[in-house]
């Protein structure tokens, strides 16, 4: 397991931003979960007779990587929910996200922002250019498949998208 823990000063805002708007472009404006992507999920995994889709918001993934385990379930997602109004009842959001920056699994064994940054780019956190951060938050959704697939077409166009979006 690679994992180094830096602080969110130490992680540049080239990655922070973009983990941001792909995984949870509301973050800042919620209060730990997004009810209409709940609400989205719910009408698209009943139509799909399995849990296909989360809605987890950066905060809920945080308290699962944290506390749960990543078993889906309706009732580890509520204790998801709950978990999170308590974190943003005590924590700030930039709190939040450097929890969950050091944290998020980028890889097979790799967590972190700095440990993702060192496994891919052979360079830290604080130093990832804007292709680099957007490629990161590009893999989010699926890190172990796209580590073992480095050349995979759909985490570069997802990271241009994300580019794009900046």
């Amino acid at each position: 397991i690679r994992r180094r823990w830096v602080p969110l000063r130490r992680i540049s805002k080239n990655l922070r931003s973009p983990v941001v708007l792909a995984e949870d472009d509301q973050f800042f404006d919620h209060p730990g979960y997004d009810w209409k992507a709940i609400k989205d999920a719910a009408t698209v995994n009943w139509k799909r007779g399995r849990f296909s889709r989360g809605a987890s918001t950066i905060t809920m993934q945080l308290a699962r990587n944290l506390y749960l385990t990543p078993k889906k379930s309706i009732f580890r997602k509520l204790k998801e929910l709950v978990i999170a109004l308590k974190l943003e009842r005590t924590l700030s959001k930039e709190r939040i996200l450097e929890l969950y920056l050091n944290v998020v699994e980028w890889g097979h064994g790799v967590y972190g922002a700095e440990a993702a940054a060192r496994h891919y780019f052979g360079k830290g956190a604080a130093s990832l250019s804007r292709e680099e951060a957007a490629y990161l938050a590009a893999i989010l959704p699926r890190p172990r498949y796209y580590d073992r697939n480095r050349g995979a077409q759909l985490p570069q166009e997802r990271a241009a998208i994300i580019e794009q979006r900046l």
